[in-house]
């Protein structure tokens, strides 16, 4: 009998004490989901609470909610209580989010529930509704990418537009992006649209009105099989409800809807093999090629201008220009680069060249040797090679320039035939008001002069002095150390084209060849990264001082194809001057 009461006892005891432990939990209805879908939370306790606080939702928008539910109910003599708070949410971003935690208070102590981690992925085919409104508005809104080519060559652009089909049954208040395609395997650029314009048309056969969102231009930089990403959006809504008025008409519901295209697959066809030149440099498109001097006859020391150019449609800002070869007796400096292109919806159009600078040395004539350019053309499946005719320069003698006569040898007369040098006037005026002075009129002992020739030793040194501190001091701009007349030139036009990174670098790269080709006597043809190394190694340069020269070269290349910072132009400027200025005084 003491045995039975024991355990009546203890089995009253332990159902007490699991009767009074507390739980307060979240509860998801799904773990993963497309950014176009909606997930259910809810937050579930066993014991009546107060003070119900929820998380922020910081990567969730709250679409419905909080929606409140009690159950309280016995089974076999047994009570068992249930209270939630639920809500629908949408995500507002692809990546692993959290939801964060729930607070309540029970019986005077404070209870909180675990994070709960959600993976979202890139928008679905065909996303699950959670309600009925939803599915309406699901129905009259279709998001659709349209592609100019789903069979493009590497390298041929395309277009892709995305447009956005509405029912007349569904009204659109407002939208916004919320995932932005990712283009990884593209170069791209978005067309401006500068007013959305709402059209009538049909979809699937059913009349519909439409609007263009996004368009958008890609040039494929691989082959194979390559997914292009859908646009989402969140949208306002109004879709006819069940509710009517008083007159028995059918209300409109205004919710808030997620829409996506689908993605899409496009296959990328590699650019063939047979016949393809050898100087292709990866062109694509349809385009014209010239070689263009804007002057045939000039002095010696007289510069002119040689342009490298290829315009049309295609890639063009996607490949190299040939280079042009000359003469070694004209001095060559490095091509500025220069890129007029606009991209509209048919792709890249417009022209881009390299301009050199030539000075002749002596006086001749020069040939500029024919040069060629070959591209693919995508529309006739072919390569197609275009050479520009070779140009003669002729070079005459520089203005002042005398010619030397040798001194001859008459020996039956016995005197030298020299040179005649004429005086720019041959006639000299008589002066009219003559200012004479008599003979030792005035003694130069403590004179003007005199005093003024003593005195010049004292001003002069400190003057000198001055101005040799002022010439260590000064910055490259003005001209510091022995640094040419061309390299601040050119860095001068590069502080001026500061807000442009792209015309910036282009200048700073000739200054910095321009200074290593004056300083070191460097030949044109020979001159390169590798080049440059060595020839500082054998003058002693610090290893450092090397690379960071070699660094800004390097930014200026990779400038041409990848746009950078201001705050990137801005630190290689200063860091030019300052590595110029030492090389010029190491060197």
């Amino acid at each position: 009998m003491r045995a039975k009461l024991v355990l009546f006892i203890f089995q009253f005891l332990f159902i007490s004490v699991a009767w009074s432990q507390v739980k307060f939990e979240a509860e998801v209805s799904r773990n993963s989901l497309g950014l176009n879908e909606r997930l259910r939370v809810d937050f579930v306790m066993n014991q009546e609470g107060d003070n119900f606080k929820p998380p922020a939702f910081k990567n969730f928008t709250v679409v419905g909610g909080p929606y409140q539910s009690i159950s309280n109910s016995y089974i076999n003599g047994k009570r068992s209580f249930k209270k939630s708070y639920g809500y629908y949410l949408e995500p507002n971003s692809r990546g692993k989010l959290e939801i964060g935690q729930a607070e309540v208070l029970i019986n005077g102590q404070t209870y909180k529930t675990s994070p709960v981690t959600i993976t979202v992925s890139a928008a679905v085919d065909q996303p699950n509704q959670e309600n009925t409104a939803n599915k309406r508005a699901s129905q009259g809104i279709h998001l659709v990418t349209r592609i100019s080519n789903e069979q493009p060559y590497l390298n041929e652009g395309i277009s892709v537009e995305y447009v956005l089909y509405i029912s007349p049954s569904v009204n659109i208040s407002n939208w916004r992006p919320i995932d932005n395609p990712k283009f990884a395997d593209f170069w791209s650029q978005n067309i401006d649209i500068k007013r959305l314009e709402v059209k009538e048309g049909t979809y699937l056969g059913e009349p519909y009105r439409y609007v263009t969102l996004r368009k958008t231009v890609l040039y494929p930089q691989k082959t194979g099989d390559l997914s292009i990403e859908p646009l989402t959006l969140s949208l306002s809504v109004d879709v006819l409800s069940d509710r009517r008025d008083f007159f028995g008409r059918r209300l409109y519901e205004t919710i808030d809807q997620r829409v996506s295209a689908k993605t899409r697959t496009i296959k990328v066809k590699p650019l063939p093999t047979e016949n393809r030149p050898t100087n292709f440099n990866g062109a694509v498109g349809d385009f014209k090629f010239n070689v263009l001097v804007n002057k045939k006859n000039l002095q010696v020391g007289e510069s002119l201008e040689a342009k490298v150019q290829v315009s049309g449609s295609g890639n063009l800002k996607l490949f190299q220009l040939p280079k042009l070869v000359t003469p070694s007796s004209l001095e060559v400096y490095e091509p500025e680069h220069i890129e007029e292109v606009r991209t509209t919806q048919n792709g890249m159009q417009g022209k881009i060249f390299d301009n050199y600078t030539l000075v002749p040395q002596t006086k001749g004539k020069y040939p500029i040797p024919a040069l060629s350019f070959s591209y693919f053309d995508p529309q006739q499946r072919t390569y197609k090679t275009l050479t520009a005719q070779e140009t003669l320069i002729e070079v005459e003698g520089g203005v002042g320039m005398t010619s030397q006569t040798s001194v001859t040898t008459n020996q039956n007369i016995g005197f030298q035939k020299n040179n005649i040098t004429q005086s720019r006037e041959p006639f000299r005026f008589l002066k009219l008001n003559p200012a004479f002075q008599e003979a030792n009129a005035n003694r130069f002992f403590r004179s003007l002069g005199y005093w003024l020739l003593f005195l010049t030793p004292f001003y002069i040194l400190p003057l000198l002095v001055f101005l040799k501190k002022k010439r260590a001091n000064s910055s490259l701009n003005a001209g510091e150390g022995n640094a040419s007349k061309l390299v601040r030139k050119y860095l001068n036009e590069a502080h001026q084209h500061k807000k442009r990174p792209d015309s910036f670098y282009v200048h700073l790269e000739r200054a910095l060849y321009g200074f290593i080709r004056t300083k070191l006597k460097i030949a044109n043809s020979d001159l390169n990264k590798e080049k440059v190394i060595q020839v500082l190694e054998q003058h002693k340069v610090e290893d450092k001082i090397i690379e960071q020269f070699i660094t800004l070269l390097k930014n200026c290349e990779m400038a041409r194809y990848t746009p950078l910072a201001q705050a990137n132009v801005d630190h290689d400027f200063e860091e030019a001057k300052r590595i110029v200025t030492h090389l010029d005084k190491k060197l």
